[in-house]
Parts: C-alpha cells; structure tokens; sequence
C-alpha cells in the first residue's frame, strides 16, 4: 500500500524541547493556516498542501517555538529553574557550573540574568518567564559560564559556542529590547 501523500515522514525535531518526534500533516483543504499540537510525545503540525518542503521547514521551526513558549508559560519555580541550570551545566559543560542557587528576581529590569560567581548564585529576571525555553536556556547556560569564567571575553564565548540556538536567543532578546523603544501608538478610539 503506497504512503500517504499528505503526511510527511516522521522526523525528529530540529528544535524545541520536550518532543521526540515530529509529523506534518499536508491538507489540500487548508488554504493560509498553520496550526500545531502535541499528541503524547509527538508534535503534529498541519499546514496546506501547497507548501514548499523549504516553506514547511520554516513553519515546523516557527511552530515548535510556539509551542515551546506557551509550555514555558507555565513557569518553573526556582527548584526546578536550579534542576534545568545542572541539566543544562551536564549537557554543555561537563557538569563544571555548579550554582548554588537559582532563582527568578523582579529587581531585574535592565538585565536578563546576573551572576555573583563568589555566591554561586544565579538570577534570572521574571520578564523571561513566558518566553521560549531556548531563550531562557541561553540566559540560564549565559549565567552558568560565568560561575566558570568572570567577564566576557574570548574564553567565555567559547564556552556559549556549545549551545546551538545562543545567536538565535540573542537575536529574540534583541528583539525585545528594541520592541519595548518602540514609540506606543495611541490606542484606537471607540465610536
């Protein structure tokens, strides 16, 4: 029996977290609309049939970012924001950044993440909660390379080089940093 044409081959993900696999679903019915959701350990994107496998390459990385945000709403309490810092320590650098504690601080409004490396203790500023998990994964490895290297030198960019998405997260946090100088338009009035 031939495969299914509107079903890609399932593949695993080339981002997001939390997934082991990932399957489009190709419909001749759906015109514009991308739309995805998670069914046990797979992500199930659905996307028109029209699309190129260039286009759908895009989309699958955008909606997983989707996905990942809305998940990481959710937020991690400092318990298991300090268990994702050693999994992430572990994954990237051989478990050599140990904190002594991480935690979420709402006195943070300039910066992202600030480390005192003598404490070994780690905060992340409240306005990364809801963003995407690799965003706050970048903060969190960013911080972590500190307990190992003061300053931002040669040596401490090396270390970031590890983690794949870190020009994408710093892109993201550009992003909004720029976004918040945007002049705020007056809101519309109701007639």
């Amino acid at each position: 029996m031939p495969a299914d044409p509107q079903r890609s081959v399932t593949s695993k993900p080339t981002r997001g977290a939390g997934t082991s696999a990932v399957e489009v679903r190709r419909s001749p019915r759906r015109s514009r609309t991308v739309s995805a959701y998670r069914e046990g350990d797979r992500t199930i994107v659905l996307i028109p049939a029209r699309m190129s496998e260039a286009e759908e390459r895009r989309w699958v990385g955008v909606m997983l970012d989707k996905l990942a945000a809305q998940e990481n709403r959710s937020v991690l309490g400092d318990r298991e924001l300090t268990e994702r810092a050693l999994r992430l320590s572990e994954q990237y650098f051989e478990g050599r950044a140990r904190p002594g504690s991480v935690r979420w601080v709402t006195n943070q409004n300039t910066r992202w993440g600030s480390c005192t490396p003598s404490e070994g203790s780690i905060r992340l500023s409240h306005r990364l909660q809801g963003m995407p998990e690799y965003v706050v994964d970048y903060v969190l490895l960013h911080e972590l390379a500190h307990l190992l290297v003061p300053g931002h030198g040669p040596r401490f960019w090396r270390l970031l080089e590890a983690y794949p998405r870190t020009e994408r997260a710093r892109g993201y946090l550009e992003g909004v940093v720029a976004a918040a100088r945007l002049p705020q338009l007056p809101a519309a009035r109701e007639e």
